[in-house]
């Protein structure tokens, strides 16, 4: 049961709170007024979207807050805050940070909302399968069916995937297969061009270093001899010594400078010139010749032509094994379809028994809404392929209102309120096992006299069960309210505001004559 409602800075409402009682609460207004904020401020608090422009102009967010009271009496206090920046929301229950699929699951035992929206639902063939299937005796039914029938589509997409993947690449075995043959010719590896590289500038560079240490031993024993130059040198510097002993440091200079050249000599001497190399400049020259025309063959960098080589692997090795994959899919799909077959066949028996007894008590308060008592109701099972050869038996609602007329579908011959009553007989079906909170949105639409009386014991009826949240513009619906809620909007101070207050007697009276046009 809903007891309070919290609404703040919502559309035009600015603040409103709301106890409903139990049984039957009444929110009537003039045509504008706000009455829908109302309601989708509850569809919000059970995980509906809203938009970010339905926070109060001016405001940074809107808040929403009930507190919720289940059948054991346990109290839920949910919270949802709009962002008007963002549009983003902020779910709490009871006060802890939460998810809209929690509020969404709590919402669909705790409220059960129609609306003239609901009336056009019902017109829909997939909807009335749906209401249908909640009278399954064993409602997992179409559960287990769609859990059955989402693995075979997943494997029929995995199977198509590989037939396609399949036929792709055997168009293009031939070339692959060329490819590979090219590639393993070369067989290169990752970075070989850049490691070639580097071993032909080394090579070079050791190359020109052995030169240069052979030009300078040949100078060292070139023609004058340069050790012998410098030998006689020292010597007539001894003899300059003699004559000029200032003299003495050159000579000297000279003598160090003998000594220096001579373990030059040695060292270059001792220096090998040839390198240790696996490989000579001309072998790596090779190599770099066979691994461009592979590229210019191909199209491709070196590094691409070794990776496109492991892909090329793959690829005719997938066409190896693809036949056998699919040999396994082809298995699984036949045991998928025996087992689709097996639930559509038990779920389809079990519709049939929930249609026959559905469809009974449909009609028993159907007629006492102000129907025939001739009207018929029966639900028509149609196929519906979901795999070649297998279809799924969907119930479609048919009607015959008067005797001698063939059956037909709703939305043939229902008119507004005859749909309204249907919505109303249906909801009350639906309530009476979770015994939710029953919305009623202007589901009285399209009904009058008599027929309106037979719509309002209706629902004093189901008030007697669960709780009642109706918006109408009916006189004779809202005297028949436990809790009498007036929605009015006014300007005030150039602002338009929407307020929600409960209604005293004398105030009910009022408004009442208000409603049926009595001043």
């Amino acid at each position: 049961m809903l007891e309070l409602l919290r609404i703040r800075d919502l559309a035009l409402i600015e603040d409103a709170e709301i106890e409903f009682s139990p049984g039957m609460n009444v929110l009537t207004g003039e045509t504008g007024a706000g009455k829908s904020f109302i309601l989708r401020a509850i569809d919000f608090l059970t995980g509906h979207k809203m938009r970010p422009d339905m926070v109060r102009p001016g405001k940074k967010q809107a808040f929403v807050e009930a507190l919720f009271i289940n059948p054991d009496g346990e109290e839920s206090i949910v919270r949802r805050v709009l962002s008007a920046e963002t549009g983003r929301s902020r779910v709490y229950v009871n006060d802890k940070l939460s998810s809209q699929n929690i509020i969404r699951d709590m919402g669909a035992s705790m409220i059960l909302h129609t609306s003239q929206h609901a009336q056009q639902k019902l017109l829909q063939p997939a909807y009335q399968c749906v209401v249908l299937d909640t009278f399954l005796q064993d409602t997992s039914l179409p559960l287990s069916k769609d859990k059955i029938l989402n693995s075979l589509r997943e494997l029929l997409s995995k199977k198509a995937a590989l037939q396609d993947r399949s036929a792709s690449l055997l168009e293009k075995k031939d070339f692959l297969e060329f490819q590979r043959t090219e590639i393993e010719k070369v067989s290169p590896y990752p970075g070989e061009e850049d490691e070639l590289l580097k071993k032909k500038t080394a090579l070079r560079q050791q190359e020109e270093a052995g030169q240069c240490i052979q030009n300078a031993m040949d100078i060292m024993r070139g023609v004058p001899d340069l050790n012998g130059g410098v030998s006689a040198l020292g010597s007539e510097m001894e003899k300059v010594c003699e004559l000029f002993p200032e003299y003495e440091k050159d000579r000297e200079t000279v003598v160090e400078f003998k000594h220096f050249l001579d373990e030059l000599a040695g060292k270059l001497r001792a220096q090998p010139l040839d390198f240790d190399s696996e490989e000579s400049i001309d072998d790596i020259e090779e190599r770099l010749y066979e691994l461009s025309k592979l590229k210019r063959k191909l199209g491709r960098t070196l590094d691409q032509i070794v990776d496109m080589q492991k892909e090329i692997e793959d690829n005719l090795n997938f066409l190896d094994s693809c036949a056998i994959e699919l040999a396994q899919l082809e298995r699984k799909e036949k045991e998928l379809v025996e087992q689709l077959a097996a639930a559509l066949e038990k779920l389809y028996e079990a519709r049939k028994i929930a249609a026959k007894k559905l469809t009974a008590r449909i009609v028993f308060e159907l007629k006492g809404l102000g129907f025939s008592e001739h009207v018929q109701v029966k639900f028509e099972f149609q196929p519906h392929e979901l795999y070649p050869g297998l279809d799924e038996m969907r119930g479609r609602l048919m009607w015959i209102p008067n005797p001698g007329q063939s059956a037909q579908p709703l939305d043939k011959i229902a008119s507004g309120g005859e749909l309204s009553r249907f919505l109303l007989a249906i909801a009350g079906l639906q309530g009476e096992a979770d015994k939710p909170t029953l919305i009623f949105d202007e589901v009285d639409s399209g009904i009058g006299g008599h027929t309106l009386n037979r719509v309002g014991d209706k629902m004093q009826e189901l008030a007697a069960r669960q709780q009642l949240v109706v918006i109408t513009h009916w006189p004779q619906l809202a005297r028949l309210a436990d809790r009498h809620f007036l929605i009015h909007k006014g300007v005030v101070n150039k602002e338009t505001f929407t307020t929600c207050r409960q209604l005293g007697a004398a105030e009910v009276k009022k408004e009442l004559s208000r409603m049926a046009g009595v001043e």
